[in-house]
């Protein structure tokens, strides 16, 4: 199963911006999650189309699988 952390933003124009991390270390730690988010938006990282990231909306770590379905042909 793969997992990603995703890390949402408020942007200049109070919309939503994403960023993705792929395998992220587990368990997660929210305390160093919001220390990294809050260097990306300190150090203006990352620009989005809606303006730069002003502040932290929210992170989630999301898992996708896959599963295959036998059609028999």
């Amino acid at each position: 199963m793969n997992k990603t952390l995703e890390l949402v933003f408020i942007t200049e124009e109070g919309k939503n911006a994403s960023l993705t991390v792929d395998n992220p270390l587990e368990p997660v730690d929210p305390a160093a999650v919001q220390a990294a988010m809050q260097v990306v938006i300190d150090e203006n990282l990352f620009i989005s189309p809606s303006g730069a990231l002003t502040g932290i909306k929210s992170a989630r770590v999301v898992s996708r699988g896959v599963e295959a379905v036998e059609l028999g042909v």
